[in-house]
């Protein structure tokens, strides 16, 4: 197993962390309350991981987070990733999902059927809660059946995932996120 390093960065959504080895990305932490927190569960989960400034290869996983996060139609499908660790199906799983381009979806469902088999939706969503890199691998581009959210694992939940939906300007099925919320003051007529 190669030696784990990790970065705490600032992006639109607080801060976050990245931890890569010598073959690429093993994790994406989105952020916590503040970077002390953030930095701590990036401890929890990678306790082998030290602290160091970012090679040239993880700036751009970086760089290309930041740049997404802030609203940037970014392909991060060029950033190299270590996924050792993962299941050959979770492996098979986030494969498919990371082909989802920015704004675009695509159903638990959808991607069990890519896989061969539409009755691995469930299995699909469970891939999808182990994820370990968020953004790269974009599970939040990943619905449930009928357009629904689905859950999301990171810090602040589903708001999180539609968070992240609504900076890509994500459009499942067509119709815009969140229509069914009041969002809006109702207008009143003047006599």
């Amino acid at each position: 197993m190669s030696e784990l390093y990790f970065a705490v960065f600032d992006a639109t959504l607080g801060a976050c962390a990245l931890v890569w080895s010598a073959p690429g990305v093993c994790g994406v932490q989105l952020p916590e309350k503040d970077a002390a927190a953030t930095r701590a569960r990036v401890r929890r989960r990678h306790p082998a991981a030290s602290e160091a400034v970012p090679t040239l290869e993880a700036q751009h996983a970086i760089d290309g987070v930041i740049a997404l996060l802030a609203g940037e139609k970014r392909d991060l499908t060029d950033i190299a990733v270590d996924d050792e660790g993962q299941t050959e199906f979770n492996r098979r799983v986030y494969a498919v999902a990371r082909k989802i381009p920015p704004g675009a979806t695509m159903t638990y469902g959808e991607i069990a059927e890519r896989l061969g088999d539409k009755t691995l939706a469930r299995a699909v969503g469970q891939a999808m809660g182990e994820n370990p890199m968020p953004i790269i691998m974009p599970c939040h581009r990943v619905l449930a059946a009928g357009g629904r959210s689905g859950g999301f694992s990171a810090n602040g939940g589903v708001v999180t995932k539609l968070r992240l939906l609504t900076i890509e300007d994500a459009q499942p099925g067509g119709p815009i996120l969140f229509e069914h919320l009041p969002l809006q003051a109702k207008q009143h007529r003047r006599a």
